[in-house]
């Protein structure tokens, strides 16, 4: 029961985090432009709850966000490897992978959309555009 009430405080946390976001979205709006290519490429929304590109809470992805980027780096939080957060690279760390995921399933009642491999579009259902 105690990792119940864990994972509920998590997911207050994360929201927390989110709706705190949602004051920045002129900001967000505005380094569009300096989003990383395979983002702009594979084209997915960032007015979502999650990034379904990178597999973390939208408000929290940092490869799609070069400010919270720039913060992480700055922290000390950074996969000089993989560029990108070390708390959310799952290359290195493939435990925080399953973290992220509970964090959407606390959430939805259901596992997150699958993640597009390295370098290619989102398996996201949401797509529009589908592989044949």
């Amino acid at each position: 029961m105690s990792f119940r009430h864990a994972l509920v405080l998590g997911v207050v946390a994360v929201s927390a985090v989110s709706f705190t976001a949602c004051n920045k979205s002129a900001d967000k709006s505005a380094s569009a432009d300096a989003k990383p290519a395979e983002t702009a490429a594979a084209g997915h929304s960032h007015s979502d709850w999650w990034c379904s590109v990178h597999g973390v809470p939208e408000a929290q992805c940092a490869q799609c966000d070069p400010k919270l980027a720039a913060e992480m780096k700055a922290k000390g939080d950074w996969c000089e490897e993989h560029n990108r957060p070390e708390s959310q690279c799952f290359i290195c760390n493939p435990d925080k992978e399953k973290e992220f995921a509970d964090l959407y399933e606390a959430k939805f009642g259901k596992q997150p959309p699958k993640r597009a491999a390295e370098g290619s579009e989102p398996a996201d259902e949401h797509e529009s555009h589908e592989k044949t």
